[in-house]
């Protein structure tokens, strides 16, 4: 199956998932503590039972059991070097009990290691241990893969990267767990979630896990608010329990529980089944309420909305929302004791800019390491540890070198900002593509090989011509956000018109747009005056956010009066 192929087949009516695999074996046999692929592999009559059943009970898509099936989980019973028969007879066997009555998916989860610096595995490791298993599942046969019972943001970052790295067109579905407050245990919400899963080519996410239908409508309305993909909602037969001989139940049965979906489906679930606890009796119910009901609309991401993330925080802006400021102030450029400090692999400053910002009202942090003497790509990926450490701010990524961009852009874990791409050629062909991949938004540079543009129409030109390539590489206006390319007034006495004339260009294309407020004075007096009479100019011409000092009490003053004086939502 391609990506489009599911696309189309997840359009326009609901799907099934089916139900719970482990807590079903058990009840058919599976002693608790083995390797439960091992014992599927010696009892495949016992799995192909159950999942005939989900078939019957109206399930489109079977999982099949290789949730554990990767190398790290296997290890624990001795099995590692048994991976490959592992994943192969396992798809095999869910695919005798589909019949071709439904597709199959390749299911995957947490390898049960902890990703650094919280523990000692690397990224780029646990993307390989992802590889290895996706690419043994795509030799099984699989239609699709499902990444679930997330706890971690980033280790779904890792698993979609594989996937994206080793079968790009195969569909990928991610669900995550949520705890009781909403957020995942490592504190990713819902929202952030989905906009960073997306963002990154998820093609349906969701939760699973976690609670009963009841709990998880609020995780789905969260998440459908700030998606376009199809939402999944599997959740368990409401919360557990322990029975009197100290086993786990869940007492939610099949009618109660496929009348509490309805809710989680009105919040915008399009794409659901059953977890912990669910029989097919519970997919069954589903189906009987559910397939006839076209998928909801409501909730859905709105048009025109654009959203930056961290781990754990989203920024949603449009055009027509209050002005935003990306701190400046991690940039070791004219500042020396900063740079002292970072050759001396210190970020005491680097985290204090971080905290001034966010508490002067900064939105998004740029983070600029650029200068002599340093390592800058291991210096970038430091800072923005260090900096996650102390704020929840997106950050833009801000850096002349693409390995740079590059490496922060795999390691982030959220939705980034790219500072910046041109038409210069090298930056126009290898960034653009990269955005894409690692599902950034960008600054849009007016620059090419000649440099400034001689006129404003060679600016438009070539704002248009990188448009047109994003476009191409899939990616839309929201993720663009075009630079006014500010020059000082000192030496172009028109500087300040050809910018507000490109903002407003910017905006009746419903692009956003971004300037950097200090060169427009640049060899000036009083420049602190002359910054804010063009931010308040820049504001009413339509600009959407500046590079700057939130420390500035009177850009900031300035920016508020202006969002309040043309009553913009949200201002007052």
């Amino acid at each position: 199956m391609t990506k489009q192929e599911f696309r189309d087949f997840v359009k326009e009516k609901m799907v099934f998932l089916d139900g719970a695999t482990g807590s079903n074996l058990i009840t058919r046999g599976m002693p608790a503590g083995v390797c439960p692929e091992k014992w599927i592999m010696e009892n495949e009559d016992v799995l192909i039972g159950l999942q005939k059943e989900y078939v019957e009970a109206g399930t489109d898509i079977l999982y099949a059991p290789t949730f554990t099936a990767n190398r790290c989980k296997l290890r624990e019973y001795g099995m590692e070097e048994q991976i490959r028969q592992v994943n192969h007879k396992l798809v095999a066997v869910s695919r005798k009990a589909a019949s071709g009555r439904a597709l199959v998916a390749g299911d995957l989860t947490m390898t049960g290691e902890q990703l650094a610096p919280i523990g000692s595995m690397e990224l780029e490791e646990l993307i390989a241990v992802y590889k290895e298993q996706i690419i043994l599942l795509e030799e099984a046969g699989v239609d699709l893969l499902v990444v679930e019972t997330m706890m971690s943001l980033q280790e779904s970052r890792a698993a979609l990267i594989a996937a994206k790295e080793t079968c790009p067109d195969l569909p990928v579905m991610v669900t995550m767990t949520f705890e009781g407050d909403g957020r995942s245990l490592y504190g990713t919400d819902a929202a952030t979630a989905a906009v960073v899963l997306e963002s990154l080519g998820a093609d349906a996410i969701g939760a699973n896990c976690s609670t009963g239908p009841g709990q998880m409508a609020r995780i789905i309305r969260s998440m459908a608010s700030a998606t376009r993909v199809p939402v999944i909602a599997k959740p368990n037969a409401g919360l557990p329990s322990l029975d009197a001989e100290g086993k786990t139940v869940y007492s939610m049965q099949a009618e109660e529980f496929a009348g509490e979906m309805r809710e989680v489906c009105e919040a915008g679930a399009s794409i659901i089944g059953g977890c912990c606890g669910t029989t097919p009796a519970h997919i069954a119910a589903l189906h009987k309420a559910f397939h006839a009901v076209k998928p909801a609309g409501t909730g859905r991401r709105p048009e025109g909305t654009r959203f930056l993330a961290s781990e754990r925080r989203t920024v949603a802006f449009g055009l027509k929302d209050p002005f935003l400021i990306i701190g400046e102030r991690i940039n070791p450029t004219g500042k020396k004791m900063l740079q002292a400090e970072l050759r001396e692999g210190s970020f005491e400053m680097v985290t204090r800019f971080a905290q001034e910002q966010e508490e002067g009202g900064a939105s998004i942090l740029d983070v600029n390491m650029g200068m002599s003497g340093i390592d800058e790509k291991e210096m970038m990926l430091k800072a923005m540890e260090e900096v996650a450490g102390v704020s929840q701010l997106p950050l833009s990524i801000d850096s002349s070198h693409i390995d740079v961009i590059e490496a922060a852009l795999r390691r982030y874990p959220g939705r980034a900002l790219i500072n910046s791409i041109s038409l210069e050629t090298e930056k126009f062909e290898k960034l653009i593509p990269m955005a894409k991949k690692y599902g950034a938004m960008f600054i849009l540079l007016p620059l090419s090989d000649a440099g400034l543009p001689e006129s404003l129409q060679e600016k438009k030109d070539i704002i248009g011509k990188i448009l047109e390539r994003a476009i191409d590489c899939g990616l839309t206006k929201e993720d663009i956000i075009v630079d006014g390319l500010v020059t000082t007034v000192g030496a172009n006495p028109n500087a300040a018109l050809e910018t507000l004339e490109t903002i407003r260009y910017c905006r009746e294309k419903q692009l956003a747009t971004v300037c950097g407020l200090s060169n427009i004075s640049f060899g000036l007096p009083q420049r602190a005056y002359v910054n804010s009479v063009f931010l308040t100019m820049a504001i009413q011409a339509g600009l959407t956010m500046a590079i700057a000092n939130p420390s500035s009490e009177l850009l900031v003053a300035s920016a508020f009066a202006s969002d309040m004086l043309l009553h913009k939502e949200g201002s007052d």
